[in-house]
């Protein structure tokens, strides 16, 4: 997915990858202020516990390198964004490890949700069941139109959706209708999703064109066109915020608020309004 030859695949953000066992399944880099995390298993980008450690360390690297200002959490190919964990790993595994597999995957989405830059997912083919899940960990899911079906099918399997997507999907569409999804395990079109405000947009053209729609619709949330800080705070302030009671969630927005006041953008985006120019911003 990058553009101009920019691309640093198979590396960490800024530094040497951490050696993993067995064959990388995580492609990161970056595109200009961008940087792009690619789930690369296929025929389905299916994840294991290496996939999710690599996930995780990607999303730290991202995190820690003050150059990324937008994450972008895309699939390899054009037929699936992620068909979530892979079931012939979990049909091998005890139970002990069952269960530290999605404890741990619920930590890294945590940490993704967290992470005080935006989030987008870049829905590029299927998502379902624990793909699914980690696109409702980001901030913004954008679509290819026609590209799959969304959905938690997991009932199928005799188990629940457990790395977040009973509690994510509920928070997304009311509990009835999250109910209603899991329990029949249907999935649906992305134009369905975007219906019920599951997905933020879709995006027309071949998956090569979707690719670069994505890099520039991440691009204005970057300098020169938007506050980093702000965009990330604004991303904070809900996140955190939606969880507590309203008087702390006011609280929270205050303190985060009272810290963009003393930021540079913060005085160059007042200086442009009373001076009708457009701000340039420069994440400081």
């Amino acid at each position: 997915m990058a553009s101009n030859g920019a691309a640093t695949q198979h590396t960490a953000f800024g530094r040497e990858a951490r050696p993993f066992e067995g064959k990388r399944v995580i492609n990161s880099w970056k595109d200009g202020h961008v940087a792009f995390v690619e789930m690369d298993d296929p025929p389905a980008n299916t994840y294991t516990h290496e996939m999710m450690r690599q996930l995780d360390e990607a999303i730290l690297d991202a995190r820690f390198d003050q150059d990324v200002e937008v994450i972008v959490i895309t699939g390899k190919g054009e037929k699936f964004f992620s068909a979530g964990a892979n079931i012939g790993m979990l049909n091998e595994v005890t139970p002990e490890f069952k269960y530290m597999f999605c404890l741990h995957a619920n930590e890294t989405l945590q940490r993704l949700e967290q992470t005080p830059k935006l989030v987008i997912a870049a829905l590029n083919g299927h998502c379902v069941g624990g793909g699914f899940e980690i696109a409702m960990a980001c901030d913004l899911r954008i679509a290819r139109k026609d590209a799959g079906k969304i959905g938690l099918p997991e009932v199928a399997l005799g188990v629940l959706p457990g790395t977040g997507g009973t509690q994510r999907l509920a928070r997304l569409v009311g509990k009835s209708r999250a109910i209603e999804l899991m329990v029949t395990g249907k999935t649906v079109s992305y134009e369905q999703a975007l219906d019920w405000g599951v997905v933020n947009d879709l995006f027309e053209g071949t998956a090569e064109e979707f690719r670069a729609q994505i890099a520039d619709y991440a691009k204005q949330f970057c300098t020169p066109n938007k506050a980093p800080m702000a965009v990330g705070h604004i991303k904070r302030s809900v996140q955190s915020g939606a969880d507590l009671s309203l008087q702390d969630g006011l609280a929270l927005e205050r303190e985060l608020q009272s810290l963009l006041f003393k930021s540079q953008d913060a005085k160059e985006g007042l200086a442009a309004y009373n001076e009708k120019r457009i701000a340039k911003f420069t994440n400081k």
